[in-house]
């Protein structure tokens, strides 16, 4: 055996440098192990935290009093039965204005004047053609007198042989000519009269007036401008001179579904409430239903009075309606325990269910329902006035389970 080829006990060592190189990546392993279990836990732990189902509730109302239910809930506007863009009757030019807004007018009221010059000037010319024709049946009728004087004394001279049938005949015609002379200016003075009342209502067309008592509530034309009944001489030529309301007359007027339209009837009762006045409900009656339909919208209009109006009460204030009907019970039957939206009411197999939030927790209650009434629907038992319940989508809801309410 070759002594050089054999190992040596002191060849049998190990490299400390090697070793320390393999600890060292174990130990950085198992730090990014670490790490990775300690970032999995706290993600856990977050998305655990906000997991909370966030749901929409709405308050159980109290069944209305009296027997009276809302049934059906539309919106529309405050409008005037009676209202008028006031303008003159013929084209001029504007010398004075005598309203502004806000203004309460009567009946007749002069709201303005034109510029009246003209036919001032062709009412005095008729006029004076009137009293000329007046002045000439004045005369005639003296000299018909005169002529009738004469006649009866020509007849007398006749009867007693004086005057010959010549001088009769002749006193005769004189008569009857100034007779028709005189018919022909009573002619002529009643067609100057007809031509002088032609004038003065032209002349009258230079004032405007009222056509009702009410309120201004716009001024549309100022002195020197020209105002015209029809849309002459361009943008400088206004068509009207003041807006009138007649604040008596106010009524509502909103756009029901023609899905919901039969349950609308003239003398039903509603409660109306202003946008400007949301915690005011006044009182109102259906007055007609309008007999058309729009094909656009699918809807028809309603009008209704206020049962008593109020100085608050304006045109084109937003207004909503809820239509109320009288309940026709029997005597025996339950009454509801509470009013609540229909979304609220969910189909748990054979039973109905309505989820209650109390304390932000979820409470699943077994419920019996009874009548639709419009968009709610009575619950006979099992919920009453001021729980808060679930409208929003809840198939992912247990009891107890934890909720956030959304705002």
């Amino acid at each position: 055996m070759n002594e050089a080829n054999t190992p040596k006990l002191s060849d049998l060592k190990i490299d400390r440098q090697e070793q320390s190189s393999g600890d060292g990546n174990r130990r950085l392993i198992l730090i990014a192990a670490a790490s990775l279990v300690t970032i999995a836990v706290i993600a856990i732990l977050i998305v655990g935290g906000t997991s909370v189902t966030t749901v929409e509730v709405a308050i159980a109302r109290a069944v209305p009093s009296g027997g009276e239910t809302t049934i059906l809930n539309a919106s529309g506007y405050v409008e005037p039965r009676r209202k008028a863009t006031v303008s003159a009757k013929i084209t001029g030019k504007v010398t004075e204005v005598l309203v502004d807004e806000g203004m309460i007018v009567e009946k007749g009221q002069i709201l303005a004047r034109l510029d009246d010059s003209d036919a001032r000037r062709r009412y005095d010319a008729i006029r004076a053609e009137r009293d000329v024709a007046r002045a000439a049946i004045e005369e005639l009728e003296v000299n018909l007198a005169d002529a009738e004087r004469t006649l009866r004394r020509t007849r007398e001279l006749r009867e007693q042989g004086v005057a010959s049938v010549q001088d009769l005949d002749s006193a005769t015609a004189a008569a009857d000519a100034l007779s028709a002379k005189l018919r022909v200016a009573h002619s002529s003075l009643d067609a100057a009269e007809a031509q002088l009342a032609v004038s003065a209502q032209d002349l009258e067309n230079y004032t405007v007036r009222a056509p009702f008592a009410g309120i201004a509530v716009s001024k549309d034309a100022q002195p020197g401008e020209m105002v015209s009944p029809v849309s002459a001489g361009g943008g400088f030529t206004r068509t009207g001179i003041s807006t009138i309301v007649d604040m008596e007359s106010l009524e509502i007027e909103v756009d029901v579904n023609e899905s919901h339209i039969a349950k609308v009837h003239p003398g039903q009762p509603a409660d109306a409430v202003l946008d400007a006045y949301p915690d005011w409900h006044i009182p109102a009656t259906v007055r007609t239903v309008i007999p058309t339909a729009d094909r656009q919208k699918a809807t028809v209009k309603v009008r209704l009075t206020f049962d008593e109006l109020d100085p608050r009460i304006l045109p084109d204030m937003g207004v909503k309606v809820a239509f109320r009907e009288t309940a026709e019970e029997e005597p025996t039957a339950t009454p509801a325990q509470s009013l609540v939206p229909q979304p609220a009411v969910r189909s748990g197999g054979v039973q109905t269910v309505v989820f209650v939030v109390e304390d932000e927790t979820v409470d699943r209650r077994v419920v019996s329902v009874g009548r639709s009434i419009g968009t709610d629907i009575e619950i006979m038992a099992g919920v009453t006035p001021g729980d808060r319940v679930v409208v929003s989508e809840s198939d992912g809801l247990s009891d107890g389970q934890k909720v956030k309410v959304k705002n």
